[in-house]
């Protein structure tokens, strides 16, 4: 019984507290003009994750996403949500607690990030835009990966 309690006390926690949008911004700087132009856009997709501790075992993830789309050298619309959540994570290792962080909860906030992005961009009347999935393991694993051969290249 005694097992049955520590197997207990050491089972990791996940739990979201809260998801909701922190900051959006929706710009047209070249409107009316650039609806009257052949929609050839060049769209650049920005990401970026920030983690803030909030408490012992409470953290706010805050997933960045900045669109710019461009026709020709004009921009025709620059559109950046920032969709955070806070998450109660604990009794993780440290390696698995930056995975979560970095990978996990930005996985759960992007479907968030991608509406807001998609309703934004039809309200400013342009196309529908609809972003591809992010596959934030493969981020993580390849920013570890950089990280890893960083230090090898500072220690030798």
């Amino acid at each position: 019984m005694a097992d049955e309690i520590n197997n207990q006390d050491v089972q990791p926690e996940f739990h979201i507290q809260r998801v909701y949008t922190k900051d959006v911004s929706f710009e047209a700087p070249n409107t009316p003009h650039v609806f009257q132009k052949e929609w050839q856009p060049d769209i650049k997709l920005d990401m970026d994750t920030k983690t803030n501790v909030l408490a012992d075992s409470v953290y706010e993830v805050v997933l960045t996403l900045t669109v710019t789309c461009k026709l020709e050298t004009e921009t025709a619309f620059l559109c950046e949500v920032q969709q955070a959540g806070i998450f109660t994570i604990g009794n993780l290792p440290e390696p698995q607690l930056a995975h979560c962080l970095a990978a996990f909860c930005p996985n759960i906030l992007f479907p968030y990030a991608r509406e807001a992005v998609a309703s934004m961009v039809s309200k400013g009347s342009f196309p529908q835009l609809n972003l591809a999935p992010v596959n934030f393991d493969a981020l993580f694993a390849q920013h570890m990966a950089q990280a890893q051969a960083q230090q090898a290249t500072a220690d030798a």
